[in-house]
């Protein structure tokens, strides 16, 4: 009996890529949005590809909420759900229309989590973009309404400053 012995990609071992998710986006043809989440802030990148050559258009980082409304003291949360979708509607404004597809890598899919956030606010901000809506987080946890009264009224600022 012959035993089949497939070698396994670094990267794949290292569960930084899946290829065959990777292949299906690039079979597609259209521009993608890669949500990445850091311990201190989101990452969101608009990128095109070309035979298989990434070329990176626009990058922003949910740090640039503090340019935006969002309080200096609150600094340690710009990976919250309300900073995810605020970054998200930041991302949609700079964005031209059009459709894009999501890439979020092999972060772990969990409905209702910040990264679905983002994806809420890219939504919210006008991207075309499919998805079900009971993914999302739900508004309440999107504006902030969990939290104190000051952190609310200033995620409401922020999101009319976006707006």
């Amino acid at each position: 009996m012959r035993v089949s012995r497939r070698t396994i990609k670094k990267r794949r071992k290292e569960f930084r890529t899946d290829y065959v998710l990777r292949k299906k986006l690039l079979e597609s043809n259209t521009p993608r949005i890669v949500i990445r989440k850091t311990n201190k802030y989101f990452i969101i990148q608009v990128v095109e590809s070309s035979e298989a050559q990434d070329r990176v258009i626009m990058t922003t980082i949910s740090k640039e909420l503090l340019k935006n409304g969002w309080d200096e003291k609150y600094r340690g949360s710009l990976k919250s759900i309300s900073a995810g979708y605020l970054t998200g509607l930041l991302v949609a404004k700079k964005l031209k229309k059009g459709k894009f597809i999501v890439d979020l890598g092999i972060a772990r899919k969990i409905h209702g989590s910040r990264i679905y956030a983002v994806v809420k606010g890219l939504i919210d901000g006008g991207v075309d973009i499919v998805a079900n809506e009971k993914i999302f987080p739900s508004d309440e946890r999107l504006k902030g309404e969990h939290l104190k009264s000051e952190v609310k009224e200033m995620i409401i600022k922020a999101i009319g400053k976006i707006k």
